[in-house]
């Protein structure tokens, strides 16, 4: 890279290396190391250390003993400079290989050879890589290989070398890593990373406040956040400094984009080539289901369907092409959709997703879940993708600028869910099949697919089941594709279970569909049509096949595994995998991943009403039902538990008569609960309708962690109010009272705190008048946080310590535990920080005597909030430094950010501005337990450590954001953020 310092690559003088020792390697960015293979060599004290680093440096050339004397010591050498110097030589030569370290015309080299042997050549190699990559348009290549160089930096460079030539190199280097970091954040910027590069710049130009660069790479990035106003604060920050400290103004670049910003210049509000989080090989999903071997017919859709693929595909293509198919379930709409999607792979090299939006079912996929699946696939790190659907469809259509993938929406619902999730561009092509027309969809090339010709369904009968046995009972093929409506599902059902017989011939089969006078009628009858057909398949089932068929059919969920479909059956999993196989066969179920299964829309809807109909009696739907939230429940039981070592809620859950699943480890517990977060608040729900209401509500109290997550908050929370709505209406006060006391947590995490306690006040009146216990001290515990966090303290003391009184009356340490880290935080707010330090610090005392992790980690995060209100910073920032690694580790996304942002309060505490920026920054960006009114608060400590760093415009915005916050949340800390601001608004 042009500027940065050049060393060429080393003379060869042999390997440098035996096979038994491995390559010799030196280090300068950092301090001055030298290794052989892993072993690391002693280089020696400073002086010979600053030798070492001096013949490093000077090019593989050699280097007179007069200029190793001036670069030790300078223009006043000691008296034996020289015999220090051929000391220092001597000694280096044992150590090193032989013949690296020469001596030569008065003076010695470092003839060092090998690839890799200095990690300032890497580096730079990487950098003229980098440019190189960055020249030819590969922007995520390019910012690849800056990332990959400044990795070799650890720490100063030459750290602890002494002499006048260490010094100057020094700061050479220096110098050179920070342009190479504002080379990769301007990729950064080019490549859409705007909203992660605020922290890092933030940080940076709090470290160096005169780089005009970094100042200017922060306004973009923050003005591409949709901060304007923090962007313009930065250049009066800037403005103001340069004036103050160098007497100068801006340099014209950061002026221009001063007005740029004013003017809103529509350049600057996105990337010139906006890529996420790029991989060094460019990800190409493939996820296109298998196209089925024996497709048969639909010639002038398939040549139709690929010509306008074909105009995607070609270079010359203006438009993105959408192909929209609809017909009814069953006539092949999927099957037609793959097969000319593989036909079409070549033309779309950059990859080709594929999703079942699942549109006919009661609970379609949500766009935004759909573009962070794409996302992902295509690359995308889950840090780098967006909450909202909106932002989330940007990046998406920004990711595949410039690619060719073809994307398949299968089983869309209607056009509104289909629209976000086009891509957009020219290159890309979309194939959506659904139910209905999609008139609605604009520009979309619309196919109704009809049923099979029958030439077309006899043939596609025929590569099923066998030339031979057709040919031989032709007029009774004929009979059977006919009565099966021509439809290509019914056909392939009928014809699979045929082929599956061998002692069946085609007039057997012909005659038991002759007894199915209905089924004409119905296939005329738009969906009844679809449930004739799947009837064809299901008469030919054995007993135990259709009974799993209508007993799976009845759960809600958008799949099942093994595992529960097994307690559906009451069967053993080896025997519940052979039926579901069987099924799978059929094509009356689908395997949706290993040990996974799921039905067609449809195919649910007919197993149900199977089910419901009067083939399984009403004693066995419910049974299997039951069976099934049994699991579920005694599972999530058993991760809570694990969990939660000591915690006494499992003991008043209602019992289980079905067991669960056990765990040897956490880890496998979380990926349940995580993985099974869908299929069991699907179970709850429908439990609340069913006779089932207190295990349902049971269920969601042991699952609380979904609510906490970020990732499932919104389905627990309407899982959670429909549970308190369907207890009310039965009269369970009981139930009601549980379910108020699960909902009080969901409204804390999201800040509501009014609504948390009108919830926490109904669950302790109802759970008082059935005297169930452990409500009461659940809810007392939440009712002490809301009032800590209103302000009403001596209600919050009360509260906590009837919470405790209760947890320790039922022998619930972890809860008491709780309990007291909570109260910790009110005597701190009350100025009692002794007794605040002592209370978390017994809090902590429970937690580790019963072995929790999760729960230790509200404890030292209370625990640090108290010690930084009493001066005490380091020891502050080491509990919130654990407890932050611990909600990581349990993949509490919003806890992590809460942390962040009492990390921040330390730093503030501990006089580091800049630390705490940055800190506050990724609170922002995670997201914090609290809603609004948590954000108000860090946009405070933000405002409060901008102004720390001199950067008084931007700290302004940030107050004034929080105060918008507080005055709508009607809180009192609004006033406080109005003093902040008066000052500055006088003058």
């Amino acid at each position: 890279m042009d500027g940065g310092p050049r060393v060429p690559e080393q003379r060869r003088a042999g390997s440098g290396a035996t096979a038994e020792s491995g390559p010799l390697r030196f280090g300068v960015l950092g301090p001055v190391r030298a290794w052989r293979g892993a072993e690391t060599l002693s280089t020696g004290s400073p002086q010979q250390r600053a030798l070492l680093a001096a013949l490093l440096l000077r090019e593989g050339r050699t280097a007179t003993a007069a200029e190793l004397i001036d670069a030790l010591w300078g223009p006043e050498p000691p008296s034996q400079a020289l015999a220090a110097v051929r000391t220092y030589a001597s000694r280096l030569r044992k150590v090193l290989d032989p013949g690296v370290l020469v001596s030569e015309s008065g003076g010695y080299a470092v003839r060092s050879s090998g690839e890799g042997a200095l990690d300032l050549v890497v580096a730079q190699d990487l950098a003229a890589e980098a440019e190189k990559a960055r020249g030819t348009g590969d922007l995520g290549g390019a910012r690849s290989l800056l990332n990959e160089a400044l990795a070799l930096w650890d720490g100063e460079p030459l750290a602890g070398v002494p002499g006048p030539y260490a010094e100057a190199q020094r700061a050479r280097l220096e110098e050179w890593r920070l342009g190479l970091l504002e080379s990769r954040l301007d990729l950064d910027l080019e490549q859409g990373c705007h909203a992660d590069a605020v922290s890092e710049l933030t940080a940076l130009t709090a470290a160096h406040p005169l780089r005009e660069r970094l100042r200017e790479l922060l306004m973009l990035a923050l003005y591409r956040s949709g901060r304007q106003a923090e962007a313009l604060a930065v250049y009066a920050d800037t403005r103001r400094l340069l004036a103050e400290e160098l007497g100068v103004d801006p340099r014209p670049g950061l002026s221009e984009l001063q007005q740029r910003i004013l003017q809103a210049d529509p350049a600057l509000a996105e990337p010139s080539a906006p890529v996420t989080e790029p991989a060094l090989a460019p990800v190409r999903p493939a996820q296109l289901p298998a196209s089925v071997p024996d497709f048969t017919g639909r010639a002038s859709f398939v040549t139709e369907l690929s010509e306008v693929l074909a105009s995607a595909s070609e270079a010359e293509g203006r438009v993105m092409a959408v192909s929209a198919l609809a017909g009814i379930g069953g006539v092949g709409k999927t099957t037609l959709a793959v097969h000319v999607a593989h036909r079409a792979r070549t033309a779309f090299p950059d990859g080709q997703l594929y999703v079942d939006l699942q549109g006919a079912g009661p609970r379609p996929a949500e766009p935004e879940t759909v573009l962070g699946s794409f996302l992902r696939a295509l690359g995308t790190a889950d840090t780098a993708i967006p909450d909202s659907l909106e932002e989330r469809a940007a990046l998406y259509r920004s990711v595949l600028d410039g690619r060719r993938v073809l994307v398949l929406l299968d089983n869309a619902k209607d056009a509104a869910q289909v629209r976000p999730l086009l891509p957009g561009t020219e290159g890309c092509a979309a194939l959506v099949t659904s139910r209905v027309r999609m008139l609605d969809l604009a520009g979309a090339h619309l196919v109704d697919l009809d049923v099979m010709s029958p030439e077309e369904a006899l043939a596609l009968f025929t590569r099923i089941v066998g030339e031979e046995r057709v040919a031989a009972e032709r007029e009774a093929a004929l009979d059977v594709v006919a009565a099966c409506g021509f439809l290509p599902l019914a056909i392939r059902i009928a014809a699979s279970r045929l082929a599956a017989r061998r002692t069946w011939t085609v007039s057997v089969l012909a005659a038991k569909l002759a007894d199915e006078r209905r089924r004409l009628d119905e296939l005329q009858a738009g969906d009844l049509a679809v449930k004739a057909t799947f009837e064809l398949g299901y008469g030919q089932l054995e007993p135990s096949q259709a009974r799993a068929f209508r007993l799976l059919g009845l759960a809600d969920g958008p799949d099942m595994s093994l595992a529960a479909a097994a307690a559906v059956l009451d069967l053993p999993p080896e025997e519940t995998e052979d039926l579901l196989e069987s099924l799978v066969d059929t094509s009356l179920l689908e395997s949706a991943a290993p040990g996974r299964y799921r039905f067609h829309d449809l195919v649910r809807l007919y197993a149900r009403s199977c089910a419901e109909r009067g083939e399984e009696p009403t004693g066995d739907r419910d049974a299997a039902m039951s069976r099934l939230l049994d699991f579920y429940l005694a599972t999530a039981a058993r991760v809570f538990a694990i969990e939660r070592p000591g915690d006494r809620l499992a003991d008043h859950l209602e019992t289980t008569e079905y067991a669960g699943l056990d765990f040897t480890d956490r880890q496998s517990a979380l990926d349940w609960l995580y993985s099974e977060a869908n299929c069991l608040l699907a179970s709850a729900r429908q439990a609340l309708g069913d006779g089932r209401l207190r295990r349902g509500v049971d269920l969601l109290w042991a699952a609380k962690d979904l609510g906490e997550s970020g990732a499932n908050s919104k389905q627990y929370e309407s899982a959670a109010l429909a549970a308190r709505d369907a207890a009310a209406a039965a009269g369970d006060e009981r139930a009601e009272g549980r379910a108020r006391t699960v909902l009080t947590n969901v409204h804390l995490v999201a800040g509501r705190y009014n609504d948390a306690e009108d919830e926490a006040c109904g669950a302790v009146s109802l759970a008082g008048k059935v005297g169930d216990l452990i409500p009461l001290y659940w809810a007392s515990n939440d009712r002490g946080i809301i009032a800590l966090i209103q302000g009403r303290y001596a209600d919050a003391e009360q509260h906590l310590l009837s919470a405790i009184e209760g947890s320790g009356a039922d022998g619930n340490h972890p809860l008491e535990a709780s309990a007291l880290c909570n109260l910790s935080r009110v005597h701190l707010a009350m100025g009692r920080t002794s007794r605040a330090i002592a209370l978390a610090q017994e809090g902590i005392a429970i937690y580790d005597r019963l072995g929790l992790t999760l729960r230790l980690a509200n404890a030292r995060y209370a625990l640090g909030i108290a010690l930084t209100e009493a001066g005490r910073t380091a020891d502050a920032l080491r509990e919130l430094t654990e407890a932050l690694q611990m909600f990581e580790a349990n993949r509490q996304r919003l806890w992590e950010g809460t942390t962040h942002f009492r990390i921040a309060q330390a730093h503030i505490a501990g006089r580091q501005p800049a630390k705490a920026a940055q800190h506050a920054e990724q609170a922002l960006a995670i997201g914090c337990i609290g809603g609004d009114r948590i954000r108000a608060e860090v946009l405070t400590t933000l405002g409060h450590s901008l102004q720390g760093l001199g950067q008084v415009d931007r700290s302004r915005v940030c107050w004034q954001e929080a105060l918008a916050l507080y005055e709508q949340a009607g809180a009192a800390e609004a006033d406080i953020v109005r003093r902040l601001l008066t000052p500055a608004t006088v003058a």
